[in-house]
């Protein structure tokens, strides 16, 4: 009885957060205060050397360790002493336990209110003089109507909907710890795989200790600032023209593997026994057979994820291969997190082993934001919400060894009624192409984003941020908690200890806003502006010298090759292990494609630069391409706009010059569009102004065409074929008339490739005519 009230005397003269903290993870850690770190923040800003702004601040903290330390020690020995063999003070630590979570809700719920976005999108009946600014593209590319949810469209966050408030599980944080979920079996095993890995060269050659374990010099984080990239090419059977770059020294050659032994490859338990046998079963799914372990597509990706360098794979598609590369980077990023809880587990034990007052240098596992002795964080941005179920089943595949062996998934009901479907939601006698029933499966709402911790036996969903392993968002999800300068409520310290970052369907955000994917790369890897209650004494030195952005692997998918899609790429990828591209050439264009008999007139304008590309195109297209199809004999002519901006422009002018047009953009209502259609079929309306992403939400069939004009090249190349062959829905059979007219430039080279193919783009660009002439189709 005096040991059990000798420990709650102690335990009262600490305070509640040192009482919590005893709790949560029972064992010694130094308390830092916000005014130390801001102080650490402003030395390392304004001391010029890196290394001594370091050595400073850990002999602040040293100082600081050195006064409370000893006292500390024998406190918390004594109370762990006592914690763990008195039921009373087990009870009375229950007690408090309710007044520190009601605390600390308000400090871990940093995304529990969802912001609202503003302005429902308006119909058919656009203001005249809305010329498109940057924030008024922020808006446009964020709401769509309620009534085109029904058709296939995106949904989003409507004000006029009852908004459901975003569900963070804070409540059972601890019970979630990964100190208590498998601290003593796993910590042993730990150990034990550590001390057979000493005694060989296994553990060493581990890809993932390797890339974390690099200590950077001032020099080499110079050179990869300023020093331009050297690249060499390469190719491989399957990914075909591979492209190396590097700022250092170059690696050692990477070749494909042409068989895969598990074990070679380092993946974490249980992920050696399940991923074959998930792997397979997802696959045969979808009528697609693998070896052993991998598909020839997954073992050439997973042999460069393995590697930690950035990858960049422009071949995605959603129809085709887009749940082989889905399960690929899936099985990295468990891996990762698996291996970086191991390696915090085994540090653990460690330092409980060591004698009190002891600080030992070797331990530092940890990001500058992560409190609860997790170590690894991973990004995955994805489009819609199918996306994110998806991603979570793998994972809950993945972690299960067994049928016997279930794992405990927290919030499980909560997740599959937010994220999952309902298949009677759908409208019946929608017929749409392959390829956009793919893209647009399940739930397509835009607007999310989760946490999830992941524990070898248990996965918690509705993780707080900076208690999460992994977290899943959409661009516009992270865009609301980002948040922009000047708001009070936002947050993104969270991003500082990235170290995977995993963007896929890069194209979709292309549709979307591509501004939130750019306003997230800034924000990455920033030095935090709060400490949350973080353990210095455990953070990489990586991180302390705000290096991390040089060890953050970057993993970029999409569906085609992109100026804004490359320029994330290369602007924003620094990891010191290099980058990978995937540059195979189009040999042939989706022109081949076009099956109605139809001459294709190339219409080249020059530009001096990118900038003026813009007024460029608008100015040629009024002086020397509208007034050929004025004429009432030009009559349905459908204008094919990829930029909303553009389409603007082009109302604008149209009903300046008053003539006789109708337009549809994605913001049009239901209404509106039926009543363009029937004008534009029965020939009451000339002209037709489209918008891209019309097209791309909704794929319906434009009936009456005669003439077609591409403004500008289509971002999908496919689109080309499938506007072209809409010729051949018009039943008065006037072929003899049809038309089609495309304006480009040197600057639209890509996009030209993917429509025409290689060789005739390097023509059109090297030759001195500007006109060009296409014939498709078969004479009858």
């Amino acid at each position: 009885m005096g040991k059990r009230r000798g420990g709650r005397e102690l335990l009262r003269t600490l305070s509640k957060k040192q009482r919590r903290h005893l709790r949560e993870f029972g064992e010694e850690h130094p308390f830092y205060d916000n005014a130390f770190f801001s102080g650490f923040l402003e030395d390392q800003k304004q001391l010029k050397s890196v290394n001594c702004s370091s050595e400073n601040s850990d002999k602040s903290s040293a100082e600081s360790d050195s006064e409370t330390e000893p006292e500390q020690a024998s406190v918390y020995h004594k109370l762990l002493a006592t914690l763990k063999t008195s039921p009373e003070s087990e009870s009375e630590e229950d007690d408090d336990e309710s007044e520190s979570e009601e605390a600390g809700e308000s400090e871990t719920e940093m995304d529990s209110e969802e912001s609202q976005e503003t302005g429902e999108a308006e119909g058919g009946e656009e203001d005249e003089n809305d010329i498109p600014d940057k924030e008024e593209a922020k808006d446009t590319a964020e709401q769509m109507p309620e009534e085109e949810q029904a058709n296939g469209a995106y949904t989003s966050c409507d004000p006029s909907h009852e908004v459901i408030e975003e569900f963070t599980d804070v409540k059972h944080e601890s019970e979630f710890s990964l100190e208590t979920n498998f601290m003593e079996e796993e910590s042993e095993d730990c150990n034990a795989d550590e001390r057979k890995s000493s005694t060989s060269q296994v553990f060493s050659e581990d890809p993932f200790k390797q890339h974390m374990d690099k200590e950077m010099e001032e020099k080499e984080v110079e050179k990869i600032s300023t020093l331009s990239k050297s690249s060499s090419q390469m190719k491989w059977p399957r990914l075909g023209q591979l492209t190396f770059s590097s700022t250092l020294e170059k690696h050692k050659t990477l070749k494909p593997d042409k068989e895969v032994d598990v074990k070679q490859l380092h993946l974490h338990k249980p992920l050696e026994i399940t991923w074959p046998k998930v792997n397979k079963q997802l696959l045969s799914s979808l009528n697609k057979t693998s070896d052993p372990c991998f598909t020839p597509l997954q073992r050439e990706l997973f042999c460069i994820m393995n590697t930690y360098r950035d990858l960049f794979y422009p071949e995605r598609t959603a129809l085709t291969n887009g749940e082989e590369i889905r399960l690929a980077y899936c099985l990295h990023t468990l891996n990762h997190v698996l291996k970086a809880n191991a390696q915090v587990l085994s540090n653990n034990a460690k330092r409980r082993d060591q004698k009190p007052g002891i600080d030992n240098d070797d331990y530092r596992d940890q990001g500058l934001t992560r409190p609860k002795c997790w170590s690894a964080q991973v990004l995955m941005v994805v489009p819609f919400r199918e996306c994110a179920l998806r991603i979570v089943h793998i994972f809950i595949r993945l972690l299960e060894v067994n049928n016997e062996r279930k794992i405990d998934v927290s919030n499980k009901k909560r997740f599959k009624g937010e994220f999952g479907s309902n298949p009677e939601e759908k409208p019946p006698n929608l017929k749409r192409p392959e390829d956009y029933e793919a893209v647009f499966a399940g739930n397509i709402d835009d607007h999310f984003r989760i946490g999830v911790a992941i524990l070898q036996k248990s996965m918690r969903l509705y993780a707080p941020f900076y208690s999460s392993d992994i977290i899943i968002a959409s661009p516009l999800g992270m865009r609301t908690i980002i948040g922009a300068e000047g708001e009070k409520k936002r947050d993104f310290d969270f991003l500082s200890s990235i170290e995977i970052l995993i963007i896929d369907q890069a194209d979709i955000y292309l549709m979307q806003n591509w501004e939130h994917v750019l306003h997230l790369m800034k924000h990455m890897n920033l030095l935090p502006l709060d400490s949350h209650g973080v353990d210095f004494s455990r953070v990489r030195m990586l991180n302390l010298n705000n290096w991390s952005k040089y060890y953050r692997q970057t993993l970029l998918f999409s569906a085609l090759q992109d100026p804004q899609i490359n320029s994330i790429f290369n602007k924003h990828c620094f990891n010191y292990m290099g980058q990978v591209a995937v540059r195979n050439i189009p040999q042939i264009g989706s022109i081949s494609h076009v099956v109605v008999q139809l001459p294709h007139v190339f219409r080249r304008l020059e530009a001096e630069n990118l900038t003026s590309v813009i007024d460029t195109r608008f100015q040629f297209f009024v002086d020397k391409v509208l007034p050929e199809y004025r004429d009432a004999i030009m009559s349905h002519t459908l204008i094919y706009v990829p930029s909303y901006f553009d389409y603007v422009r082009l109302r604008n002018y149209f009903k300046k010059e008053e003539l006789n047009f109708v337009h549809i953009c994605e913001y049009t209502k239901k209404a509106g569009i039926c009543r363009a259609r029937r004008f534009f079929l029965k020939g009451e309306r000339q002209f037709l102004l489209l918008t891209e992403r019309f097209h791309f939400y909704k794929r319906y069939t434009i009936k009456g065409i005669r003439n077609l004009i591409f403004y500008e090249l289509p971002t999908y190349s496919h689109f080309y074929s499938e506007i072209c062959n809409m010729m051949k829905a018009t039943a008065s059979g006037m072929d003899a008339t049809w038309t089609c007219t495309v304006l480009y430039s040197k600057y639209d080279a890509q996009k030209l490739a993917a429509v025409v193919g290689i060789d005739r783009t390097a023509q059109m660009l090297q030759s001195k005519k500007n006109v060009h002439l296409f014939i498709t189709g078969e004479n009858e």
